[in-house]
């Protein structure tokens, strides 16, 4: 089926009295789906993004820029670390996505939207994804997926509208960037969104910064091997590191990949 026919599908799902509630993360998938169903349906459409210790502050401010721009309304609901994904336990992205999303359930009854809508798409079935099964316990709609829109669909489609976001790389949460079974402190969690921040200023877009007690593996794709390891380059890294409390840096020569941590799953 061609992109243009799975837009159209998934457009027709929605009526013009429906009240839309799509969980907006600021990300290439959740951007997608905010711009679509607001300039092509004419249905209403509010935004909402859910603040935790464990999203960077940046991607919220993104998110919040957005939808200043699109002229959309946004509102975001702060949460704790959930004392269930304490240990960062395997199905952490089940427990956690079942909360934040309960949470944004209870603001949709408050507020009377009928429709919670999340940017899901249709490569996420490929990879070990748990949050998936929260979701459809929880009867949270997936468009993209439905539609069968995959990543380079949505990212050509963001290219035509003219959206500098058609590019951006694809961010997970800061507990993907930590071990398994691995007790989450907000000061690990700060020095990862400061290094990969330092990273991403540098140059290195969609860097990676893994963590595990005060050693830090980096990745990011190979074509930056030889950037990153020049004297200038690796000094300042260095220097940065240490600073933010990081013992021990390593560069990653597999280079950076979607779900490095999930190979033992």
């Amino acid at each position: 089926m061609k992109t243009k026919d799975k837009i159209e599908k998934l457009l027709s799902v929605f009526k013009p009295s429906d009240r839309i509630l799509v969980a907006f993360s600021g990300g290439v998938d959740s951007t997608f789906l905010l711009h679509l169903l607001r300039t092509r349906s004419n249905a209403e459409v509010c935004a909402i993004t859910v603040k935790t210790p464990y999203i960077p502050d940046w991607e919220i401010e993104e998110a919040k820029s957005f939808c200043r721009t699109l002229h959309v309304k946004h509102k975001i609901i702060e949460l704790a670390l959930p004392g269930a994904i304490k240990e960062n336990p395997s199905n952490r992205c089940y427990l956690c996505k079942t909360i934040l999303f309960n949470s944004i359930k209870k603001f949709a009854k408050e507020e009377g939207y009928n429709i919670i809508a999340d940017g899901s798409n249709a490569d996420d079935i490929s990879d070990y994804r748990p949050g998936l099964r929260a979701l459809k316990e929880l009867n949270i709609m997936s468009p993209l997926l439905e539609a069968g829109l995959v990543k380079k669909e949505i990212r050509n489609e963001l290219k035509e509208y003219g959206l500098e976001i058609w590019d951006k790389p694809a961010y997970a949460c800061l507990l993907t960037r930590l071990p398994y079974n691995y007790e989450i402190n907000p000061d690990d969690l700060q020095k990862i969104e400061e290094s990969e921040l330092f990273l991403h200023r540098l140059g290195f877009r969609g860097a990676r910064v893994r963590l595990q007690n005060k050693s830090a593996r980096i990745e990011v794709s190979p074509e930056h091997f030889e950037e990153i390891i020049k004297e200038e380059t690796r000094s300042g890294i260095i220097r940065s590191f240490k600073a933010a409390g990081i013992d021990y840096i390593s560069l990653d020569l597999e280079g950076y990949r979607t779900g490095s941590m999930n190979k033992n799953l």
